[in-house]
């Protein structure tokens, strides 16, 4: 994987970044790490400077401690941690493009450095007050997991610890042949060390509440975003289903939003890769 990649370890997160051009920080989800962009960040690399980072958390970045407010695991703390990383590398303006998990961080670091994002894409994802105000009984039967992480006697890390492969349906619609045997195995080591479960965990309790202040925050202050933004979103997930038109979601936070759906189930850097390429080179080429 990522040939002609180079693998470092920067400001305690994980990272593998190659290519020339204008620079594009590629931002996974959960419970994956950078390696799901696999098949997507070789062939952007071929005109931008691509960098795939593991969140602080997830895979093996660094998992700080927590505390009773989830702020080390918010998603104003991870940006900060891919802007610094940038600054490390040497790239103070860059694209920053965030799939499931990884696009609450990447709209956060658009809201609170615009004067370092050039352009966003967010992903099967919409703001975490949205999402939280827009709950319902289909919601809560849906995405019924965000209130089980949520619990704070800590339910979800016992039971994911005690089968992680089962739970994460590793060897079924998360096995090899859809991840591809190097990205399954980067996954496999993730999900069966309890410190990474632990720490997607503190993730989610951090989106119930320092989050979605957050974003109360900003919304009440009229701070928009002001860099050219893209929404994508797989039609084969429940993005259509729960939202309707998700574009209208986000037109309140960025009134000039673009976006359409790909052909994918949710994890669309594995399952629709050379579609989701073409969407993202025509947008982070204009």
């Amino acid at each position: 994987m990522f040939e002609g990649f180079q693998l470092d370890r920067i400001g305690g997160l994980r990272v593998r970044h190659g290519g020339s051009g204008l620079p594009v920080v590629l931002l996974h989800g959960h419970p994956r790490t950078h390696t799901t962009w696999w098949q997507v960040a070789p062939e952007l690399a071929r005109e931008f400077t691509v960098v795939c980072p593991d969140l602080r958390g997830y895979g093996e970045s660094h998992k700080p401690p927590s505390d009773a407010t989830h702020t080390p695991y918010s998603k104003r703390s991870m940006a900060r941690d891919i802007t610094s990383l940038m600054s490390e590398l040497g790239h103070e303006r860059f694209a920053v493009v965030g799939h499931d998990r990884g696009s609450y961080v990447a709209y956060r670091t658009a809201l609170d450095w615009p004067d370092r994002v050039t352009k966003l894409v967010v992903i099967d994802g919409v703001p975490v007050v949205e999402a939280l105000e827009r709950c319902d009984a289909k919601f809560a039967a849906d995405w019924w997991h965000w209130w089980f992480f949520g619990q704070l006697a800590k339910p979800a890390e016992r039971v994911i610890c005690a089968d992680p492969e089962t739970w994460y349906n590793a060897w079924t619609s998360n096995g090899p042949d859809q991840l591809g045997p190097e990205n399954h195995a980067d996954f496999l080591a993730a999900i069966r060390n309890p410190a990474t479960v632990h720490a997607m965990i503190e993730d989610y309790r951090a989106g119930l509440g320092v989050d979605r202040q957050a974003d109360e925050d900003d919304r009440a202050a009229g701070r928009q975003l002001t860099c050219p933004t893209m929404m994508l979103w797989s039609t084969r997930d429940d993005i259509e289903d729960i939202y309707g038109d998700p574009l209208q979601v986000w037109r309140s936070w960025c009134p000039q939003i673009v976006g359409h759906g790909i052909d994918s189930t949710h994890h669309v850097a594995e399952n629709a890769p050379a579609e989701l390429v073409r969407s993202l080179q025509t947008f982070l080429r204009t």
